[in-house]
């Protein structure tokens, strides 16, 4: 009979209990979210500038209370409760706190989900500068083959801000789905192998009205933002990530992408990189487009990405009750109180705030993809920490 484990004693379960069908799942996700490459074919975007410098205490931070919309809590208590994983903090383009839960440690990847469209959604902005996009175009002139489907009349700019009439639903927990076929098809549930994820994304249908009235939350749209941006600039995608992001961000760690049995990059939620170098990406945004002295995406396009994109739409989405005051541009949020952020399923957030000058990093191993409380109090969370940093 053999002992237990260190693995088992940090988690609580076996490493060969985690397989392909059930890494999105409690307790495994506490390990998977942060290893996915050993579950999902994954390419490297970036192998790491060099050792990052030792993490920021954050004990006096996580020992405050902040007014949640239950009450008082305690930052600590509140980062167990929710199931956080990482809490990283950036004052005026500084780290000031570091945190990680006792299953992650400081300087791991963790996958960002969805926020992983906020990043891929730069690339767009970097190759309009270069010529080589135009975001009004159809995307058929990019993605021919997409005549036809929900993309046949689209544009890029309705690519970009989620407002394609397309008939799929975000039904992440129903096995029998188109999107549980989508999750096939990225090598993301077991079953694949057989479709591609281009392949998959031209089958989509229309639904009836124009596209550009309704912000739809459709994870497809960046997938599809992902194979227009490798056609317009003839590259694959962890190459222009790796070439217009992570190098000229000066990204510490390693940086990965998951692909299909194609090579075809996750645009929409694939990217796994450590708290610290999404922090660094989201300070990059707050600086308006600068890092380490280097433009990369026309401070237009961060003006525009922060302010523009129609609240019409917003407005009429199933949405709105996020951000009431709010609006979506390029793939990122705008709270409508000023600040602006990515999201992630199982409670990813990458959380910029102008006024203050921080930028949060939070990172989830929270049990189910989307839960309206958890939503409202790190709604509330962030704001409240961005101003007693």
């Amino acid at each position: 009979m053999t002992g237990t484990t260190a693995f088992e004693n940090r988690y609580g379960f076996r490493r060969d209990a985690v397989r392909l069908g059930n890494w999105r799942l409690t307790p495994f996700s506490q390990w998977s979210f942060q290893n996915v490459g050993e579950l999902v074919p994954s390419a490297e975007v970036w192998g790491g500038a060099g050792g990052e410098d030792a993490p920021q205490d954050p004990a006096g931070l996580i020992a405050a209370t902040v007014t949640l919309p239950g009450g008082e809590e305690r930052i600590s208590d509140y980062l167990a409760r929710s199931h956080a994983d990482a809490l990283t903090v950036m004052k005026a383009g500084r780290f000031v706190a570091d945190w990680s839960a006792p299953t992650m440690d400081f300087g791991n990847r963790h996958i960002a989900f969805s926020i992983s469209k906020s990043i891929v959604a730069v690339v767009a902005g970097a190759l309009e500068e270069d010529g080589l996009l135009d975001p009004q175009a159809p995307v058929t002139d990019y993605v021919p083959e997409a005549e036809g489907s929900a993309y046949g009349d689209a544009t890029v700019r309705h690519v970009l801000d989620m407002s394609v009439a397309i008939d799929i639903d975000e039904a992440y927990l129903d096995p029998q789905s188109p999107f549980a076929r989508y999750r096939k098809a990225m090598l993301w549930n077991p079953g694949g192998g057989g479709e591609g994820l281009a392949e998959f994304l031209c089958t989509l249908r229309r639904l009836p009205g124009d596209h550009g009235e309704i912000f739809r939350y459709r994870s497809p749209n960046t997938d599809m933002l992902g194979v227009i941006l490798e056609r317009a600039a003839g590259r694959r995608i962890p190459d222009l990530l790796r070439e217009k992001v992570f190098a000229p961000l000066g990204a510490r760690g390693t940086v990965t992408i998951t692909v299909d049995r194609e090579g075809t990059s996750r645009a929409s939620a694939g990217v796994s990189l450590t708290p610290r170098d999404l922090a660094r990406f989201g300070e990059m945004m707050r600086q308006g487009g600068v890092a380490n002295g280097r433009r990369l995406v026309p401070e237009a396009w961060v003006a525009d990405t922060v302010g523009g994109g129609s609240k019409e739409a917003w407005d009429r989405s199933d949405f709105f009750d996020l951000f009431p005051k709010g609006r979506y541009r390029n793939k990122w949020y705008q709270t409508g109180e000023g600040a602006y952020c990515g999201i992630g399923i199982h409670g990813q957030w990458l959380y910029v705030d102008p006024a203050s000058e921080t930028v949060i990093v939070r990172m989830s191993s929270q049990p189910d993809p989307v839960t309206d409380p958890f939503d409202r109090d790190n709604i509330a969370f962030l704001a409240k920490l961005a101003r007693m940093v």
